[in-house]
């Protein structure tokens, strides 16, 4: 068994849940098939390489959600049977990606898809080595400097993921997920922030929030990011309960769906009784119906109750 793929397969075995597979082979390449050049001829069977990538990806993700189908109806694929498949098919891709760089030993791109490629299925450092000759190769590359920022903020040294990060957002000033990027690992690894840039915590939470901003300038419609921002005013020391009510409040309006929606309805009703906006955050707790919110809704409950009669025990903080 190929040592790439490993990772992969101990998933596998260790969580004997398909959807754990899942949810790891449907990450993004870290390279667009529409950022590679169509008229050159390396970047056309890139582009191809990528295209049966993803078709790779998808075809594995259905054998995963046909197992569980199946098991549900008590049918299910042997566990053993499906790794094999699924190892046997990403070998395939790393076949290909390793062919195609051997005889393109000087382009970049392929190397960054082919990291991104070993990164996803659990080779990061594997994948950081690929990314790193990408850059010595094509130093003006913005993807290559997110994609190590990316590897250094998990494996560390975090510090230098700030660099990287930077580094990206020069080469390429109008791309969100940099700066999102940018925001999220100021944000958690704080203690490392403040030593880099001489800085205290609260204004690393400013740092943080500001670069949450910038991306949200870059990409005002994503409801995924304003969210990621908003709640990210829980955290700060002390919370910003107001602003935070803000930043939910402009996510509101680009939730996408009554399930999104019921979901902020839950931030506003905390928000609000931290606020002592009682009143208010009874009555958006009282318009969350969907089941999945349950649990969420009846602690929030309780700790309404709690505010209005201190003798209540609150179960949110």
């Amino acid at each position: 068994m190929s040592n790439v793929l490993t990772s992969l397969f101990s998933l596998l075995l260790a969580t004997n849940q398909p959807a754990a597979a899942s949810n790891l082979v449907e990450q993004s390449t870290g390279l667009s098939i529409a950022a590679i050049e169509a008229k050159d001829p390396v970047g056309q069977q890139l582009r191809q390489l990528m295209r049966e990538d993803d078709d790779a990806r998808a075809e594995i993700d259905k054998w995963i959600r046909d197992s569980q189908s199946f098991e549900e109806k008590g049918a299910g694929f042997p566990q053993a049977t499906l790794n094999l498949r699924i190892q046997e098919r990403l070998a395939e891709v790393q076949q290909k990606y390793e062919a195609f760089i051997d005889v393109h030993p000087d382009h970049a791109a392929p190397r960054i898809a082919y990291g991104s490629f070993l990164s996803e299925i659990g080779e990061e450092a594997q994948g950081a080595e690929q990314w790193e000759k990408a850059r010595e190769l094509d130093p003006n590359n913005p993807a290559v400097w997110n994609n190590l920022a990316n590897y250094y903020g998990h494996r560390s040294p975090v510090k230098k993921s700030f660099e990287y990060y930077a580094k990206a957002i020069e080469l390429d000033p109008k791309e969100p997920v940099y700066v999102w990027n940018f925001a999220t690992t100021v944000y958690l690894f704080r203690k490392d922030a403040m030593e880099f840039y001489g800085i205290s915590e609260t204004e690393v939470f400013d740092k943080a929030l500001g670069l949450y901003r910038k991306a949200l300038e870059l990409d005002p419609e994503n409801f995924i990011l304003h969210s990621d921002y908003a709640q990210s005013f829980y955290g700060t020391k002390p919370p910003r309960y107001d602003e935070g009510l803000k930043a939910w409040e402009a996510a509101f309006e680009h939730a996408r769906d009554d399930i999104e929606r019921e979901g902020v309805l839950i931030h506003f009703a905390r928000c609000k009784i931290h606020l002592g906006q009682l009143e208010d955050a009874e009555k958006h707790l009282g318009s969350i119906t969907n089941k999945m919110y349950r649990d969420l809704k009846e602690r929030l409950t309780r700790k309404l109750e709690s505010s209005r009669n201190p003798s209540v025990q609150p179960s949110d903080k």
